[in-house]
Order: structure tokens, then C-alpha cells, then sequence
């Protein structure tokens, strides 16, 4: 009777649907892979809720290498069109750098739009994109513009604890002359950058390994199949709510929803409803929770 009971249990849908989660988050760590070189591989946000500056800017855009960690700090505007943003790219990074092989940002409109995509496309550049994420910043004085590329220069000149190193120097293979580093300074032969590339690879990797190592003693794996169904957790940045019961009986999963295919090792894409399509239909497996059927009587 007791073996009965549980199963009954653990296939009511209102159970299914409003219990705690008490385990650990689904999902093992899967680190992205590390650059080959500099500037091949860049991250992308933009820092919002900015009081106007005096040359009317409110956004900063900040672009980062993966492998160097040096970053590229733009003042931007929110109404800004993606032409313009293009231009900008092409002019503050594309110029200096090259052409990246891959761009990691999240799910911004401009980063997904059509003309992002083509433009990116033409490059060669390939998209990926995460999780949306917008940070937030308190209200300072409005002239933080002026001393934007200040902040960039201490930024690239601090000490990165994942490479060891300063991302300008990591970035040069040479300290940056500085009123406080004014000894001559010579050119860097092309095996001795080699050498330190090797280096800072070597560090990312094992800060990658013990960061995964790390996360992974507080996660499980888990794996659906395509067919199967599962509950969609409730997410207010996801913009994913429930109806109806509020308290402690308030849903915490909606509806099941079927898995159409496996995006990677931790991620898989739903059939959602045309009601929801705004929605991206992508989601990572600590979102989501296996459905029990109930067996017909």
C-alpha cells in the first residue's frame, strides 16, 4: 500500500505542480571553451539605467576579450539604432581587433535582430547566446562619461585572477607605461607572446576545471528525451507567471509542455503556445520538471 501511495503521489499534477524544490539544481556546469588566441572570442552587454551624461549617453557597452579579459567600455544611448551600433562595433572593435569567430551575449533585441544576425553573418562571426542579463547600477552624478575611458584603463591594468596577470599585459606581453612604470619598454618577440598566450591559457583552464568542480557538488545531471513532457518553472525574468492560486499553494511549475529537441548537454527547446511565443523556447534543465502521468484507472 505504501509503494501504492507514493506513486499516487508522485503522479498528482497539483503535487507536481505547487511542491517545493528541495534538491539540488539540475544540471552539471558546462564551461565555455577557451580562446585560441586574442580578441578571438569576445563577450558582449550593455550596463543599463544610467543617469544622462552631458553628451547625452545612458548606456554603457561593454566588450570583453575571453582570453585576455580586456574590455572595451562604449557610451552608448538607449534609443540608439542598430545601424549605428554596427557602425560603432566595426569602429571601437573590429578596427583594433580584428574580426572575432564568436560572440557570446544575451537575448537583447538588438543582439537578435535580423540585421545583427546578417551583419555578424557576413563577418563570419558566429552568435551565441545566453541566458538575458541586464545589470543594474545606482544613481551617481551624471559625468560618468567623462571618465569612462579611465575606468577602461585602470579595468585592463588590474590584476585578473583567472590569467595571473594584468588583461593588458596578457593583451601587449608587456606592462603598460604608466606615471608609476616609466622604464623604457621593448618590442615583445612573436615566440615570447606565444609563450604567455600558452600561459594564460593554461591558467583559464585551470580556473575553469576547479570553478566546474566547484558548482558541480551542488548540482545533479538529469536528461530528458525528445516527447517527453515536462513543467515549465515559474520565472518572473522569464516572464513566466502563474494564475489563479496565490500563497503558499501558488504554483511554482505550469503546465506540462513537450520537449522538440536537445539544444546541447543541458538545454532543450519546448513546444510552447502561440499565447506565449514572445517568449524564447529555449530552456536550461534547472528550469524544467519531469512530468508524471497519470495511468488511466
Amino acid at each position: 500500500m505504501k509503494r501504492d501511495i507514493s506513486k499516487f503521489v508522485a503522479r498528482c499534477l497539483v503535487c507536481q505542480q505547487v511542491k517545493a524544490e528541495h534538491q539540488v539544481s539540475s544540471g552539471l556546469l558546462q564551461p565555455v571553451m577557451i580562446p585560441e588566441w586574442k580578441w578571438d572570442r569576445v563577450m558582449m552587454d550593455f550596463v543599463l539605467g544610467l543617469p544622462l551624461s552631458p553628451k547625452i549617453k545612458d548606456v554603457i557597452w561593454v566588450v570583453v576579450d575571453r582570453l585576455t579579459k580586456s574590455a572595451h567600455f562604449i557610451p552608448v544611448r538607449t534609443d540608439y539604432s542598430l545601424d549605428r551600433l554596427a557602425k560603432l562595433y566595426v569602429a571601437e572593435i573590429v578596427k583594433l581587433h580584428g574580426v572575432p569567430v564568436s560572440i557570446i551575449s544575451n537575448r537583447d533585441p538588438r543582439f537578435t535582430s535580423w540585421l545583427w544576425k546578417k551583419l555578424q553573418e557576413a563577418l563570419g562571426t558566429k552568435l551565441n547566446f545566453n541566458t538575458a542579463f541586464h545589470p543594474q547600477i545606482d544613481e551617481f552624478e551624471g559625468n560618468w562619461e567623462k571618465y569612462l575611458p579611465l575606468v577602461e584603463f585602470a579595468y585592463n591594468n588590474s590584476f585578473q585572477s583567472s590569467i595571473k596577470m594584468a588583461s593588458y599585459k596578457a593583451l601587449y606581453g608587456r606592462k603598460c607605461r604608466t606615471p608609476l612604470y616609466w622604464i623604457e619598454l621593448s618590442e615583445t618577440d612573436s615566440r615570447e607572446t606565444e609563450e604567455k598566450v600558452k600561459v594564460i591559457r593554461d591558467y583559464l583552464k585551470a580556473a575553469s576545471d576547479r570553478q566546474k568542480s566547484y558548482a558541480n557538488l551542488k548540482r545533479k545531471d538529469i536528461e530528458f528525451q525528445i516527447g517527453d513532457k515536462v513543467f515549465l518553472k515559474v520565472s518572473p525574468w522569464k516572464k513566466i507567471l502563474p494564475f489563479g492560486r496565490k500563497g503558499k499553494l501558488s504554483l511554482r511549475f505550469i503546465r506540462a509542455y513537450e520537449i522538440i529537441e536537445r539544444i546541447g548537454p543541458v538545454a532543450y527547446r519546448l513546444a510552447l503556445p502561440i499565447k506565449v511565443e514572445k517568449i524564447h523556447n529555449v530552456f536550461h534543465v534547472s528550469m524544467l520538471r519531469r512530468y508524471h502521468r497519470i495511468p488511466h484507472m
